[in-house]
C-alpha cells in the first residue's frame, strides 16, 4: 500500500514539475481546468409576437428553452397554465422574461417596481427563473450623468429584492441607447447593482456596438453574469443598405463578435447557466425566423461544438 502511494505521489509531482517547466499559467490557460455548463435558449422576439410559432419552431430545432417577451402577459396573465401547458408540451424551458423597461423618474418608481413584480409573479406560475429589465431614460442630447446610471441601479436593486422573495431573478439587460451603452456606463451600473437582487445579463452584442470587448466583460463581471443574450452584430454595413442605423444585428459568426472568445472566457470562468440566442429580426426580408434560428443552431453546434 505504501508503495502504491509513494508511487502516485512521485508521478504527481513529476507532472506538477512537467508543468512548471511548461510555465504553469501559459499551461492552464491554454487548457482550462474548469469548463462553462451552457445550456442554450433562443428568444421569440423575431417572431414579431407569433410567440405559438415561435415555440413550435424553436422545440422542433432542438433548443432547450425560449425567452418569452412581456406582450404575452396581458393575453395570459389570467390563465398562465394555458401558456405553461404549451411550454411543458414542447419541452421547453423559460429562463428568462422580458419585463421591459424600468422608469428612473421618482414619480414613477412605485408603478414601474409593482408591474415588474406582477411580470415576476407571472414567470413564477410558467416555472420560469428571471425576468430582464431594461430603460429607455437615456438623455438624446447628452451622455447620462454618473447619478443617472446608479439611480437606475438604485430602481432595479428594489424592483429585484421583491421578485427575489418568490425565486424569480432580476437580471440587467445592457443596451444600445440605453443607460448602459457604452463599457464604462455598464461598469457604473453594475457596480451600483446589488449582487443580492440584481445580476446582469450580457448582451454581447450590443456591449461589442458599444465600444467594448465581451470577452473581457465575461471575466470582469463573472461574480455577476446571469445568464448572456448569444448575438452578432455587423457594422459597417455594406454600401447601399437601406438601415436606419449604421449597424444591424446578425445571425452569430456574420458580424464583429468574436464569439468564441466570449466561450472561451465562459470555459475559463466555468461559468454555469444559459446562453440565450437574440436576433431582434430577420437580417435579410427573405429569411424566415426558424431559417435564422437554423443558422444560428449550425453555428453552435457545428463552429462552437456546443449541443443544443
Amino acid at each position: 500500500m505504501n508503495e502504491t502511494v509513494n508511487r502516485r505521489q512521485f508521478l504527481n509531482t513529476l507532472g506538477l514539475s512537467a508543468l512548471a517547466l511548461t510555465g504553469g499559467a501559459d499551461f492552464l490557460s491554454a487548457h482550462p481546468l474548469k469548463k462553462a455548463n451552457l445550456k442554450i435558449a433562443y428568444s421569440a422576439i423575431t417572431w414579431g409576437g407569433n410567440d405559438a410559432q415561435a415555440i413550435t419552431d424553436l422545440a422542433s430545432l432542438g433548443y432547450q428553452g425560449i425567452q418569452l417577451r412581456a406582450n404575452t402577459f396581458g393575453p395570459y396573465r389570467n390563465k398562465p397554465s394555458e401558456l405553461k401547458a404549451m411550454l411543458d408540451q414542447h419541452k421547453l424551458q423559460l429562463p428568462m422574461f422580458s419585463s421591459g423597461n424600468v422608469e428612473v423618474d421618482p414619480a414613477k418608481e412605485q408603478s414601474t417596481i409593482d408591474m415588474h413584480v406582477a411580470h415576476a409573479s407571472f414567470v413564477k406560475a410558467l416555472g420560469g427563473s428571471a425576468i430582464q429589465l431594461t430603460n429607455s431614460a437615456r438623455p438624446k442630447d447628452r451622455l447620462p450623468t454618473t447619478a443617472e446610471l446608479k439611480r437606475l441601479a438604485t430602481v432595479m436593486n428594489e424592483i429585484g429584492k421583491q421578485t427575489a422573495d418568490m425565486g424569480i431573478q432580476a437580471a440587467y439587460h445592457n443596451h444600445m441607447h440605453q443607460l448602459g451603452e457604452t463599457p464604462e456606463e455598464v461598469d457604473v451600473i453594475v457596480q451600483a447593482m446589488d449582487p443580492r437582487y440584481v445580476k446582469l445579463e450580457l448582451d454581447i452584442a450590443h456591449y461589442r456596438q458599444g465600444g467594448g470587448m465581451p470577452e473581457k466583460a465575461v471575466k470582469q463581471y463573472k461574480d455577476m453574469i446571469y445568464a448572456l443574450h448569444l448575438k452578432d452584430t455587423m457594422s459597417p454595413l455594406p454600401a447601399g443598405s437601406d438601415e436606419k442605423r449604421d449597424y444591424k444585428f446578425v445571425e452569430l459568426g456574420r458580424g464583429n463578435v468574436n464569439v468564441p472568445a466570449v466561450i472561451k472566457a465562459l470555459n475559463d470562468i466555468g461559468f454555469s447557466g444559459w446562453g440565450i440566442v437574440e436576433l431582434d429580426g430577420v437580417p435579410e426580408k427573405d429569411k424566415t425566423p426558424m431559417q435564422c434560428a437554423q443558422i444560428n443552431k449550425d453555428y453552435i453546434t457545428k463552429t462552437l461544438k456546443i449541443k443544443l
